[in-house]
């Protein structure tokens, strides 16, 4: 897979880490930033990975922050992204299963590294499970397309 990948200066550590772990695994990574532990804002980071993804410039993107809370929040400013924050192995699970999540947001205050290898593992490889969740997310496609 492609994946586009950004953090902010609370997630630089982990960034690297996880670009890591993706060119192991054989994936091809697009870093979007940040590059050092210097103070930045993570919106436009977050949203240049999410235009990535709804773009088709990549497959999936990750974005990492201190909590990966607002990083999350940012990514879902894009239509066409499902972003989702995931800091254990059940989020990551279901954010796939049943919610076909294109983006991954972790905290790297918050997760180690190996779990985030963990998290990764279980995000790249969980299939959307379709059915009744297709439904939702045509739902939540629809609002995207309603608004101004």
């Amino acid at each position: 897979m492609r994946i586009a990948i950004g953090a902010d200066h609370a997630g630089f550590i982990l960034k690297e880490h996880v670009k890591q772990t993706l060119t192991r695994l054989g994936h091809a990574v697009d870093d979007h930033g940040t590059h050092s532990e210097a103070s930045v804002d993570y919106p436009p980071i977050c949203i240049a990975v999410g235009r990535t993804v709804a773009g088709g410039g990549a497959d999936r993107g990750i974005v990492l922050g201190g909590s990966g809370q607002g990083e999350q929040i940012a990514a879902n400013k894009v239509a066409g992204v499902r972003a989702a924050l995931c800091n254990d192995l059940y989020t990551a699970r279901l954010s796939r299963e049943h919610n076909d999540a294109n983006v991954l947001s972790m905290g790297g205050r918050i997760v180690a590294f190996g779990l985030a290898d963990e998290i990764l593992t279980v995000w790249l490889s969980t299939a959307f499970a379709g059915g009744r969740h297709q439904r939702r997310i045509d739902q939540i496609s629809a609002a995207e397309r309603s608004q101004p």
